[in-house]
């Protein structure tokens, strides 16, 4: 559970992720590439749950539940945003409202995540 638990490794499927997803907001919707792209950034949500959800177990440790809990729901406000978009882009329906909250989420969930104890400590 020490290998799920890293920090580094949440970041970097986040990371990877917040690029995935920006690079497949900018394609051309119905095309395979954006297809192609938004299946491989479904697979690193998996990834961004899966590792978030070690984290928060071993946050437990901290005595701070509260807080990685607001955490976890704010990193699942946030995929579902980015989901959001992408399948509204798709439909060719209006995306502004969806990509404020994706911005304000993020803002939020990466404030917490970097203020927390396990985080880096560059915003404390």
């Amino acid at each position: 559970m020490d290998f799920l638990a890293s920090t580094h490794l949440h970041i970097t499927t986040w990371v990877i992720a917040i690029i995935l997803f920006l690079v497949s907001a900018a394609m051309q919707s119905g095309t395979k590439g954006q297809k192609v792209t938004h299946m491989i950034l479904r697979v690193f949500y998996i990834l961004i749950i899966i590792t978030g959800g070690a984290l928060f177990a071993d946050g437990m440790h901290f005595n701070m539940g509260m807080l990685y809990g607001f955490k976890l729901i704010g990193g699942i406000l946030v995929i579902g945003m980015m989901e959001m978009v992408l399948v509204r882009k798709a439909k060719g329906k209006p995306t502004t409202m969806f990509w404020i909250l994706f911005a304000v989420f993020l803002l939020i969930t990466m404030f917490l995540g970097f203020k927390l104890p396990m985080g880096m400590h560059f915003l404390a």
